[in-house]
């Protein structure tokens, strides 16, 4: 965007239509990228939570799709940042796309949303603080949000990559 320039924010149906936009952008970017890594997989697109999603699927279930999530999701982070980067080089907007492969980010969230309803558990139990292990801006959001289903608040704490969250008692 040049100088001067601003960006009216979009209303309502325009919204859906931006962040479809911004799901096929993706879809094309990583479909690309499959090609030239010579994996198969599907493309699924929605949007949720204000958000585009995309994720790649495969029907066989198959292990080459793992190496594009990678140890503890590194490279999967790595892609959505890199798809984020296509969207925005298209747009000009500066994009909040999740990307999910296999499955990983939907298990991950899973098991995310258990241990920040265990931490509100155990804290309104002991009524202590209790602090977590360093997580990903993904993984805090989802265990803030579990937290504060529990009837309890959080914070995250530290600085990144270290950063971590903290619930606290009622």
């Amino acid at each position: 965007m040049t100088e001067g320039t601003t960006s009216a924010a979009p209303e309502g149906g325009d919204t859906l239509t931006r962040l479809e936009q911004e799901g096929e952008i993706a879809a094309d970017y990583l479909e690309g990228l499959l090609d030239i890594a010579d994996l198969d997989g599907d493309i699924d697109m929605d949007v949720e939570a204000d958000r585009a999603a995309v994720s790649i699927v495969s029907d066989t279930g198959s292990r080459d799709l793992q190496k594009l999530v990678g140890r503890d999701g590194e490279v999967l982070e790595a892609l959505q940042e890199l798809t984020r980067l296509a969207v925005h080089r298209e747009t000009g907007d500066r994009s909040r796309l999740m990307l999910d492969i296999a499955g990983y980010r939907a298990k991950k969230r899973e098991e995310l949303s258990e241990l920040g309803a265990k931490a509100a558990a155990e804290v309104k139990n002991t009524g202590e603080a209790v602090k977590l292990k360093p997580m990903t801006p993904f993984e805090r959001k989802v265990v803030h949000d579990a937290v504060k289903a529990a009837g309890l608040r959080s914070e995250s704490e530290g600085e990144e990559p270290q950063r971590f969250v903290v619930v606290l008692p009622a």
